[in-house]
């Protein structure tokens, strides 16, 4: 009873807010949010309660949280290749980080909403000519022209109905067959038999194998039985657009409780994290699962952190709130312990995920965005350590990743150059590893978790 008492859907207009378009007809948009707030959720509320029951899990240390997908989705790439692709991986993924955790593996992607992006400047300048800057598919689009860069309210509409296509088209996936256990070692087999590094992990790949066999013996079929054949999984966005989001929230008449049924989790972004303004007060009303991106701007100012904690989990309710670290592989080593210190002392009942992408973006001499393999690794291994120096758990990881063969990150066992960027540099945003890049990832991750 206490959201519907002292927390509205709207309560968040009322505040300031970060990271907005400013769109030319308010007419328009008034319009396009009252359709969708008819249309039907994407998710049931039972199944954002199942995810945090999940959740709760990785917060035990009892299972390992996979987040991974797209930096920021788009109308473009939208094809049923690019989500087998991306799907594949993710299962395949799976397989390795559960096997090196010996626990149950939480799959959540960056899909199936994800289309809105914060940016560090509200225009971009080329030459003489300044537009506002390109914040997504959601809101306008890429070509610098002011026809382009013009926030559009039919972009919501058209977000929503290929987020319900994605997410149908990746449960169908799912149930069918697709996510069997036997057929995943089958796609991890070809990636050794294709990766530079393959006879690293040839063994790994066999003792799965073996696994497998055992199992076989004893009468339990990969084929058959449900667990080993099918796949639970959720969908994630960065909840920016609080308009979009508002226009899906609601009410379950089971639990008295508001839920955003656009998506199963949302996290809050590091530029939109403040106390007092407009996003803390929407995610604080909602009863989904949620993240919040911890970046470098929180070192030393732990009161601050634990202050929002309380704010979004009054509760200290287990599987409620994901802390997703992204400080960047140096400063990580420095920066990490004294917020894992704070919120542990205080009893604080969070899931620990590291995002080992934003804190090490670079730009290279030839002017593309990029981040280095090498530094993504880093961070991941120093996020394991402090975590096993600290004793809490190390609940998770966060990747910006494709199922395409894009060059846009540099290094890896492909060994991709600052020269090679421009072969296939797809993404809309940010730089995002390629499907080999981020299975090896996963892969040595996995003889993390083992150690």
């Amino acid at each position: 009873m206490k959201n519907k008492t002292t927390w509205k859907p709207d309560s968040w207009r009322q505040l300031p807010i970060k990271q907005q378009p400013q769109y030319d007809n308010a007419k328009q948009l008034a319009g396009v949010e009252a359709e969708l707030s008819t249309l039907p959720g994407l998710i049931a509320p039972s199944e954002a309660r199942e995810l945090k029951n999940q959740l709760a899990k990785v917060a035990q240390g009892k299972a390992f949280l996979l987040q991974g997908g797209d930096c920021a989705e788009s109308f473009a790439e939208f094809s049923e290749t690019n989500l087998n692709n991306y799907f594949r991986v993710m299962l395949q993924m799976t397989v390795a980080l559960m096997y090196g955790a010996g626990k149950p593996v939480v799959k959540v992607g960056r899909v199936a909403g994800q289309f809105a992006k914060p940016r560090s400047d509200a225009t971009e300048k080329q030459g003489d000519k300044e537009l506002p800057s390109y914040r997504g598919d959601v809101i306008n689009r890429m070509d610098f022209t002011a026809d382009s860069r013009r926030a559009d309210p039919e972009n919501l509409r058209r977000v929503y109905f290929q987020s319900a296509a994605t997410l149908n088209y990746l449960r169908s996936l799912a149930s069918g067959g697709y996510a069997s256990l036997k057929r995943v070692n089958r796609f991890n087999q070809r990636f050794i038999k294709n990766s530079p590094q393959g006879e690293r992990f040839e063994d790994l790949i066999h003792q799965i194998e073996n696994s497998i066999a055992f199992m076989r013996a004893c009468g339990l079929s990969p084929t058959k039985m449900r667990e080993l054949s099918e796949a639970t999984f959720y969908t994630s966005h960065e909840g920016l657009l609080l308009n979009y989001e508002q226009a899906f929230t609601r009410l379950d008449e089971d639990t008295d409780e508001y839920y955003n049924t656009a998506t199963h989790m949302l996290w809050i972004g590091d530029r939109t994290r403040t106390l007092g303004e407009a996003h803390i007060e929407y995610f604080r009303g909602i009863s989904n699962p949620i993240g919040m991106k911890v970046g470098p701007s929180l070192a030393g100012k732990e009161d601050e952190l634990l202050k929002v904690i309380d704010a979004l989990n009054p509760k200290n309710e287990p599987g409620r709130l994901t802390l997703i670290c992204r400080m960047g592989a140096d400063k990580a080593p420095d920066l990490l312990p004294g917020i894992i210190r704070a919120v542990a002392k205080e009893g604080k009942q969070v899931v620990w995920s590291c995002d080992p992408m934003h804190g090490n973006t670079i730009k290279s001499p030839n002017g593309y965005k990029t981040r280095p393999f090498n530094k993504i690794l880093g961070e991941v291994r120093t996020f394991f350590e402090v975590h096993q120096a600290e004793g809490t758990h190390a609940g998770g990881v966060h990747f910006e990743m494709t199922g395409q063969d894009v060059t846009e990150c540099i290094g890896g066992a492909q060994a991709i150059s600052e020269l090679n960027l421009k072969d296939r540099y797809h993404t809309h945003c940010d730089p995002r590893l390629n499907a080999s890049q981020a299975l090896e990832l996963a892969f040595l991750v996995c003889e993390e978790l083992k150690k």
